[in-house]
């Protein structure tokens, strides 16, 4: 009599989660500058792309930095955050001196994002200059975060 045959297969785990992730220099500071904004956006979106989290678009203003981004499901989102700012804070000091004291600020923002609107958001992050001409990061992230019904602290949003 043969043996019963056993066939091991493995539990597929599939996850798609979209990010919209905001965070600011340190007290808004205009230290991203127009000649470095595109090298920066690269830079992030290799560290996302290194960390399995695929960038969809990365944009921003001369003190805040904007993401779209799946997250990874082998990466918990603080340290996907963690990852971005130290790398990028310590790459963007090499590149001037005038940028050796740039910080990233300690707090961030991360919504999630229904699939069927990446493309809203995209846009929403292309045009972050055009944006910027008539609403400051501030009155921008009070927006969001009103539109994700947020509790949040005033005095502690803005490091």
């Amino acid at each position: 009599m043969m043996g019963i045959a056993h066939r091991y297969t493995m539990g597929q785990s599939l996850v798609k989660n979209y990010l919209h992730i905001v965070f600011s220099t340190k007290h808004r500071q205009p230290l991203i500058l127009p000649l470095y904004e595109p090298e920066l956006h690269g830079y992030l979106g290799g560290i996302c792309n290194n960390l399995e989290c695929q960038p969809l678009k990365i944009g921003g203003y001369t003190d805040h930095i904007h993401i779209l981004c799946t997250l990874s499901k082998k990466i918990a989102l603080i340290k996907l955050v963690e990852e971005l700012k130290s790398h990028s804070s310590r790459w963007i000091k090499t590149l001037d001196p005038s940028l050796s004291n740039f910080y990233w600020q300690d707090g961030y923002g991360a919504f999630s994002v229904n699939p069927s609107e990446t493309g809203r958001v995209i846009n929403y992050i292309a045009n972050q200059h055009e944006h910027h001409s008539k609403k400051s990061f501030q009155d921008e992230y009070r927006a969001i975060l009103k539109k994700y019904d947020m509790e949040y602290d005033e005095r502690y949003v803005w490091d």
